[in-house]
């Protein structure tokens, strides 16, 4: 099983870019640049509250459990 985020597709709705999603959520630009650019990282619980803090979101608006193979075979 695996858990991706779908931040870049939400920010990216919202006409917002990177920069102003770093600003917005208030955590360290490493951080906000790896979660919009890469969709492996999942962001940390702390910083999963910032997120939907600024942006009004549920968890689930930007986070998705991609089933394994091996389980949709069972």
């Amino acid at each position: 099983m695996a858990i991706r985020n779908r931040i870049k597709p939400l920010v990216d709705g919202m006409g917002k870019s990177r920069y102003r999603f770093w600003k917005d959520i208030g955590v360290s630009q490493n951080t906000a640049y790896n979660l919009y650019d890469d969709p492996t990282q999942v962001p940390t619980a702390p910083v999963m509250d910032k997120i939907c803090a600024a942006y009004r979101v549920q968890p689930g608006d930007f986070l998705v459990h991609i089933p394994d193979e091996e389980s949709v075979a069972a």
